[in-house]
């Protein structure tokens, strides 16, 4: 495989990018849609897929003429069918397929936490990945849709370890922002604000931390959010909200943290990668930093362009399954749910 240009439309964002097999991201483009579900305070499923058709073949084309390439130097197509929005896959997916039919290039539907789990192993100018682990290693995928730990034996292996058994991490903070009346995107200014916070300000609970497993809950969380806001002024200084945020926000990093490094310890695995959305957050990966220099973990963590939804985790992955032999045909549908 030479080049791979892939989609990325599971959820609001539209992305291109195309990705060599080196894993170097030649490009990577990406519309955003925050600023027309920011009235909502949430993602709005037909807003966002109106918005895909209207951004993706506008992104094609400008991708395939700032990268100077062919399309006879595009030897395969990918394209995230599974899980996310179905509106939106969709959208992606058609195009995938047309493109593919027209320029006879095979495609491969692509499991979009697989792509996750490929973030930490793209490499562009600035950024450097590690080569693909080839012992096993762990991997946790933190975003406002999932929150799930793996143990990852080789690409295409992957063992659930635990998952969220209701909220993700990145709901979580949504939440909590919206409770706060911060904004959206809400991890963002959570994140933002816990910086001049107090950590110990007020006492959140840590769901499951201490269970014998590596399962995650964070709906008691936010419920001892919402009860503590109750009894807090509706008007709240700025030192109060920095506190609040930086209180919750603790609350979550000690509970990703913590079942890594049980799960680190109890399967006796020290290559750690940590992908998704949430893997932006500056107290997490300042929190995962100082773990991997007290454990020697080997970790990789994508930098934040490669951290929310992008086509160039997308087109690594497809590289990896269409190198094997895999390819998709006409027939594929897109998938609201799917276990990797």
């Amino acid at each position: 495989m030479k080049n791979i240009l892939a989609i990325e439309t599971s959820c609001d964002d539209t992305s291109v990018a195309i990705v060599n097999s080196k894993a170097e991201v030649i490009l990577c483009l990406t519309a955003s849609q925050d600023l027309v579900h920011e009235p909502f305070g949430g993602i709005v499923p037909e807003i966002a897929s109106r918005n895909h058709t209207k951004h993706l073949l506008p992104l094609v084309e400008k991708a395939m003429d700032t990268s100077g390439l062919s399309w006879k130097d595009i030897s395969g197509i990918a394209v995230t069918n599974r899980p996310g929005l179905v509106g939106s896959l969709i959208v992606g997916l058609v195009t995938a397929k047309t493109l593919a039919l027209a320029y006879e290039i095979p495609f491969i539907g692509v499991h979009h936490i697989e792509g996750h789990i490929m973030a930490p192993f793209l490499r562009d100018d600035e950024y450097k990945g590690p080569d693909f682990f080839k012992d096993p290693f762990l991997a946790l995928v933190v975003s406002g849709g999932h929150t799930q730990l793996y143990e990852v034996n080789g690409f295409g292996h992957y063992q659930v370890l635990g998952q969220t058994m209701d909220d993700a991490a990145g709901e979580a903070f949504d939440k909590f922002a919206k409770m706060m009346g911060l904004g959206y995107p809400g991890g963002v200014q959570v994140d933002r604000l816990a910086k001049s916070g107090n950590i110990k300000a007020f006492s959140f609970p840590r769901p499951l931390l201490n269970e014998d497993h590596f399962n995650f809950s964070f709906s008691g969380l936010k419920s001892a959010a919402q009860r503590q806001l109750e009894k807090l002024p509706q008007d709240k200084d700025e030192p109060l909200v920095a506190d609040l945020c930086a209180s919750y926000q603790q609350a979550i990093v000690d509970v990703l943290c913590g079942k890594l490094v049980k799960a680190s310890f109890d399967k006796g695995i020290k290559n750690v990668i940590v992908s998704g959305g949430v893997s932006a957050n500056s107290s997490l990966r300042n929190h995962l930093q100082a773990e991997a220099e007290k454990n020697g973990w080997q970790l990789a963590i994508p930098p934040l362009r490669f951290c929310t939804d992008n086509a160039a985790m997308i087109a690594l992955a497809g590289h990896f399954r269409l190198q094997q032999g895999d390819q998709s045909s006409q027939e594929l549908a897109p998938q609201a749910r799917a276990e990797l």
